[in-house]
């Protein structure tokens, strides 16, 4: 996994961890709320069960979207954590998501990094993130001096994304803050015959664009990639994330690779995940990248 840098680790280590995974759950402490949330891949028995009886709140699903955290009431609306120089708001959703990806973190460091490099030596780099979401990735390259477009298709999350920046001192940060389908945007960025000097995209499994267009992540993402292929300086980065089973970091790389013109040897590929505090290890994805040089 990525190391990650200083700018962007947690003040205090405490603050946003995981706890232990086991039984196809993990409980985390998200600042001062511990949760306990499902996690398919923690097939194994958990390590402190002590510990999961001090949870404030469960998630229980109901269906693949749909669930419930309980006992109601529990958790604030929304509360705040800190990440570095990043403030961002958190709430629990009916997925039984937080707003937050903790793996994602080193990934934050390393984008800053490619940022903040190709400001000391031109002008800003201009990056296109797409499926965007609540913005952490957005922010991180912003606070590092990069000129991002920012696109999701939900317009709830993309309004997040724009608190996130409130709290975080960026909102008059140079960001476009979009609404829309990433392939759709991607494909009229070509036809204006766009080039960005850095690309992000984090890619969920399946999903609905603002017009109800279908988002499946085994027949859409080669032709995402090849649109954002056309899109992308040839001495910038890019970085690919992906949390669907069998979307591993070798499949990724070969996507990306197969885009970009490339040897899958020439980028840097490996797998998402967090060490809990009790030792156990939970996989949460994979990643492939290019342009760290």
């Amino acid at each position: 996994m990525p190391a990650a840098g200083p700018d962007f680790l947690p003040a205090d280590l405490a603050a946003l961890s995981l706890v232990d995974s086991g039984d196809e759950r993990r409980l985390e402490r998200f600042g001062p709320y511990l949760l306990d949330r499902p996690a398919p891949a923690a097939r194994w028995p958990q390590r402190r069960p002590d510990a999961w009886s001090a949870a404030d709140a469960r998630f229980e699903r109901a269906g693949p979207d749909a669930g419930a955290w309980l006992p109601a009431g529990a958790l604030p609306e929304a509360w705040v954590v800190e990440h570095g120089r990043l403030r961002l708001e958190l709430r629990t959703t009916t997925s039984g998501g937080v707003g937050l990806f903790p793996e994602q973190a080193p990934l934050w460091s390393w984008l800053a990094e490619q940022a903040a490099r190709r400001v000391k030596s031109a002008a800003p780099p201009a990056v296109l993130s797409l499926f965007a979401h609540t913005g952490a990735a957005t922010l991180a390259l912003a606070a590092a001096g990069a000129h991002v477009v920012h696109v999701d298709a939900s317009r709830p999350a993309v309004s997040w994304a724009r608190r996130n920046a409130e709290l975080s001192g960026l909102a008059s940060a140079p960001v476009r803050w979009i609404v829309d389908d990433a392939l759709a945007f991607a494909r009229r960025e070509v036809r204006r015959a766009r080039r960005y000097a850095g690309i992000v995209l984090d890619p969920p499994s399946y999903g609905h664009g603002p017009t109800r267009s279908a988002w499946q992540l085994g027949e859409h993402l080669p032709a995402l990639l090849d649109a954002c292929a056309l899109l992308w300086a040839t001495d910038g980065f890019v970085l690919l994330t992906a949390h669907t089973p069998g979307f591993g970091s070798e499949r990724l790389a070969g996507l990306l690779g197969a885009a970009l013109g490339r040897a899958t040897g020439e980028l840097e590929a490996g797998e998402l995940g967090l060490e809990a505090e009790s030792g156990a290890h939970l996989p949460a994805g994979a990643y492939a990248r290019a342009g760290g040089g």
